[in-house]
């Protein structure tokens, strides 16, 4: 959400050719047409899945780790490994760090200061100190995608996948990889540990002085544990 497909360039270069990687652009994103309203995550899980024609290697991160939790709990078969980065599904939090999370934005949608929200939601969820435009194109599609992230998070507070579901992450047998910089807001790690509790073979890890945007700013750290995932599987 609020990145493109180049968020994995970096891994993509440090793993140096050990896998082919394929990364796409969400509607509303990088290249890909504007998003008409609809079900983001159930249309993000669609496209994925039908890249799938064998058991293979998810990558996931923050809401696209999300969207490979639930492809993995739908056909586990088709799941070799699972390397998820922040998966950011509330649901899974306790109910006073989802009222926090949920809080943290509410003030802003009440008065519609979307350049407000924008400032609080990537000073949280963004790579530090990065640019925010006020003006033009960009920052058009900032405002855009800002209500892209608003749509969706009431979807992740409510598990309407039903990832969460009874039976369901018990049944992902693969090796399950979940990363967490040290820096990222506490309800990311509030999650990591209930989705361990559940998982047959799961190994974590965080990264020190790492925020959200792990997969850019720690690159070769995000790389070393995603290589150790695939050597698992």
């Amino acid at each position: 959400m609020m990145g493109a497909s180049g968020l994995f360039q970096p891994l993509a270069e440090h793993l140096d050719g050990l896998i082919d990687l394929r990364a796409f652009d969400y509607p509303g994103h990088g290249r890909s047409p504007d998003w008409q309203g609809d079900d983001l995550h159930g249309v993000v899980t669609r496209h994925a899945a039908s890249l799938i024609d064998r058991p293979l290697d998810l990558i996931g991160h923050s809401f696209g780790a999300t969207v490979a939790l639930r492809i993995a709990v739908g056909a586990p078969h088709a799941i070799r490994s699972l390397t998820l980065v922040e998966p950011v599904l509330f649901a899974a939090a306790s109910t006073p760090a989802q009222q926090a999370q949920t809080a943290r934005l509410a003030p802003f949608e009440a008065s519609g200061d979307w350049d407000g929200m924008l400032r609080r939601f990537l000073s949280d969820w963004g790579s530090p100190g990065a640019e925010i435009p006020t003006d033009g194109p960009r920052a058009a599609r900032l405002r855009q995608q800002m209500r892209m992230v608003v749509d969706t998070n009431e979807a992740l507070m409510q598990d309407r996948a039903r990832i969460l579901r009874e039976g369901g992450l018990e049944q992902i047998e693969a090796p399950v990889m979940l990363i967490a910089g040290a820096d990222s807001p506490p309800i990311v790690h509030e999650i990591a540990d209930a989705l361990a509790a559940r998982l047959p073979d799961v190994a974590r890890a965080t990264i020190p002085d790492a925020g959200h945007m792990l997969p850019l700013t720690h690159a070769a750290a995000f790389a070393d544990l995603t290589r150790m995932n695939l050597e698992r599987a």
